[in-house]
């Protein structure tokens, strides 16, 4: 138990260091950049903060809503649009050989890795159950579960058109509808 939590505890310091470094970095090239194409220094840093915290941001969304079983598509589309503009400005403000670009870009890639590892892990330990709550024994096999009655629904022609020839007063009539 000890052992686990320092462990922890030394996860989180690295954590904390690299997400530091890696985000003063990635903050100072959105800046700079914004700065270099004509921006007040102002809107650098508020650039730098939009790009970056976006991105987590993002993260932080996509995490609650696979939680919740809702779609994460355009937050997936988002977050990569977002650290695509991070990289680009690691990229523009660095050396223009590969070295130069590669080496700028290890903040961002770094930062995003981080992030992808921090949202994508769940906890490994079972929650503990409730003190009012009975504990089932080991050896108790599952009930099964009935599935629910699916609902009769009439055809997509039914539910939704008038029958043919009936003429709806509060609706405006549509020409060139087929049936």
């Amino acid at each position: 138990m000890i052992r686990q939590r320092a462990e922890s505890g030394v996860r989180v310091l690295i954590l904390l260091a690299i997400g530091t470094m890696a985000g003063a970095a990635a903050f100072t090239h959105v800046h700079d950049l914004t700065v270099a194409h004509g921006q007040p220094d102002w809107i650098g840093w508020a650039n730098a903060v939009a790009v970056e915290l976006m991105a987590i941001y993002l993260g932080l969304e996509i995490r609650a809503r696979r939680r919740d079983g809702r779609p994460v598509g355009l937050v997936g589309v988002l977050l990569i649009a977002f650290a695509l503009l991070s990289l680009a400005a690691q990229v523009a403000e660095a050396e223009p050989s590969v070295w130069g670009w590669i080496v700028a870009a290890v903040p961002s890639l770094a930062f995003l890795a981080l992030v992808k590892v921090v949202l994508s892990s769940e906890p490994t330990a079972a929650p503990a159950p409730e003190a009012d709550q009975p504990q089932g024994d080991w050896y108790d096999e599952p009930q099964p579960v009935e599935p629910a009655p699916v609902p009769v629904m009439p055809p997509a022609s039914v539910a939704v058109l008038p029958p043919v020839g009936v003429v709806q007063s509060n609706r405006p009539q549509v020409v060139g509808i087929i049936r």
